[in-house]
């Protein structure tokens, strides 16, 4: 792995570590069968909905993506800051912390929208050709040299009046502490003359933080599959914050920080900053990769 690329220190060994109430086998065994119909369902009613009007396609999108996580288990919370009154229409960059392969339909049940991942994604069993379908863009993350053509894709989807979601840590996270938002992809935002979106998304158990949802380092997706379906009582709380508008900030790396302060700051509630023991530099990279330096 090149050493410039976005990575994080987390690991199942040591952020996935721990126990939680599950629920028992014939449960589990239902929401793995619920999740992965609703899954093809999606995928096989997704020529359809690209035919609808934009109003009802965006409804029964976010339907859709609110199904998703509820059938693997997963209760959803949707808070709107009051201050932030939805996300903006048209073109805007939806940036969020990036924890899980649910944060892709719990972004989409706020605001259906073109998706940056990186290229693996688009083999992965079930979601690739979903998120291939619904128009994800892709980023070849190993070649830096195609970084500005990818940008500018965006640039001119978000011109369009398309908005565009990227986890811009570049790497999933454990949930216990966050990544820096690396700033590539805000240039975008800046060429485009379009606001950006942040929002927070966070897992809990109870009253306290949850890394069940995580899926990080060299964890598989059957396996972070069969955790989530496992954990009782897991919630998916997703914070819509207010936007940040087109002009307040003037370069890509104080619109970055600003993004990340957002997701950070007061407005996103406390956080947990315990992290992983210090490990070698090379570190495994997180799963769905949408950021670069």
């Amino acid at each position: 792995m090149p050493h410039w690329l976005p990575s994080a220190p987390c690991t199942p060994g040591y952020c996935l570590a721990g126990t939680f109430a599950t629920v028992g086998r014939p449960r589990q065994a239902v929401r793995c069968a619920a999740g992965i119909a609703v899954v093809a369902v999606g995928l096989a009613l997704a020529p359809l909905v690209r035919c609808c009007r934009p109003a009802l396609r965006s409804r029964l999108t976010r339907a859709w993506a609110r199904t998703v996580p509820a059938a693997f288990g997963v209760r959803v919370r949707i808070r709107v800051s009051r201050a932030a009154g939805g996300v903006p229409a048209g073109g805007v960059l939806v940036v969020a912390n990036h924890i899980s392969w649910l944060d892709i339909p719990l972004v989409a049940a706020v605001r259906p929208a073109r998706m940056l991942a990186k290229s693996e994604v688009a083999s992965w069993p079930f979601l690739g050709p979903l998120v291939s379908r619904g128009g994800t863009l892709f980023i070849e993350r190993d070649r830096l040299r195609a970084l500005p053509g990818t940008v500018a894709r965006i640039a001119s989807v978000l011109r369009a009046g398309i908005p565009v979601v990227v986890f811009p840590e570049g790497s999933t996270w454990c949930g216990r502490r966050q990544g820096r938002f690396r700033p590539a992809v805000f240039q975008a935002a800046l060429d485009a003359g379009v606001p950006v979106q942040p929002v927070l998304i966070r897992y809990r158990l109870g009253a306290g933080p949850a890394t069940a949802a995580a899926f990080v380092g060299e964890d598989t997706l059957v396996a972070s599959l069969l955790r989530v379906t496992a954990a009782r009582g897991l919630v998916a709380e997703v914070s819509v914050l207010p936007p940040i508008p087109p002009g307040a900030h003037h370069d890509r790396r104080s619109l970055a920080r600003a993004a990340q302060r957002a997701v950070t700051g007061p407005e996103s509630g406390p956080q947990d900053r315990h992290g992983p023991p210090p490990e070698p530099r090379r570190r495994p990279a997180g799963r769905i990769v949408s950021g670069a330096n």
